[in-house]
């Protein structure tokens, strides 16, 4: 089992992500026990997941403490189990440390994360920080949560806040904003997309594509005849961030009416 992963893999950057896959997935066949990963960044879930589909794996779940987050925890668990068990025990695993900031304090989401990394705290213990009215949330592991908390509260930046450890349940929950578009493309190539997307020629768009600037569900992708699919999300360098929604329709000329959103 995953010796095509492993072989695929093997000069990557993903070759570390690919070991810790196997030996949390030996851990919960050969324990029988719930196990799970650090927190992963979009590009790791992408390639994980891919390979777990490969596998025919279905004794896993993705999530990160709500949904659409940008970083998530790989569950796996043991198939005498039901999913949905492990999904009312995500207290267990998660919990939220909430900083409110001063009435005349407003900080953006990289001071909030400037401060943890003071602390010392690797990028993978934690999970999303959510920018909010009052300061913010940040997921992290239930372990982690007093040490961290108590942590946080000796920064000169955070003296003056309140901060709280809270249920996972209780995170605040912010929906993105999009706002719809439509292109047409003769085909569901990356370059066509990429063409429409940043209003530029196919020949711009190539460039744009082999200088790196361009990812697919966060993934660097280099391949201008790649085939999206439906609900993958590009991102282009100064361009932004767009999810492929829906094709709405085939014109009389053979191309196609794309549903684009666009994150605001």
């Amino acid at each position: 089992m995953f010796e095509k992963a492993r072989e695929k893999y093997k000069n990557t950057e993903f070759k570390m992500l690919i070991a810790k896959l196997i030996d949390k997935y030996e851990f919960c066949k050969t324990r029988n026990k719930i196990t799970y990963t650090d927190f992963l960044a979009k590009s790791e879930v992408y390639i994980l997941k891919k390979i777990l589909d490969e596998e025919k794996i279905n004794n896993y779940i993705f999530w990160g403490g709500k949904e659409e987050a940008d970083r998530c925890i790989l569950i796996f668990f043991p198939e005498k189990l039901d999913r949905s068990a492990i999904e009312k025990n995500y207290n267990k695993i998660f919990k939220v440390i909430r900083i409110k900031l001063p009435s005349n304090l407003n900080y953006k989401h990289s001071e909030f994360l400037s401060g943890i990394m003071k602390l010392g705290i690797k990028r993978e213990k934690f999970g999303d920080i959510i920018v909010t009215d009052f300061g913010a949330d940040i997921i992290v592991f239930s372990e982690l949560a007093d040490v961290l908390c108590e942590d946080l509260k000796m920064l000169t930046r955070f003296r003056k806040s309140h901060i709280s450890i809270e249920n996972i349940k209780d995170v605040t929950i912010i929906k993105p904003e999009y706002e719809n578009i439509n292109i047409i493309v003769s085909s569901i190539r990356l370059d066509n997309f990429i063409s429409e997307l940043a209003r530029c020629s196919r020949t711009k768009a190539t460039e744009v594509i082999s200088l790196g600037k361009v990812y697919i569900n966060s993934v660097n992708e280099f391949k201008e005849s790649k085939r999206l699919q439906v609900n993958d999300i590009i991102t282009i360098r100064g361009k932004g961030k767009f999810i492929f929604d829906s094709i709405e329709k085939t014109t009389r000329s053979g191309k196609y009416l794309i549903n684009i959103r666009k994150y605001k």
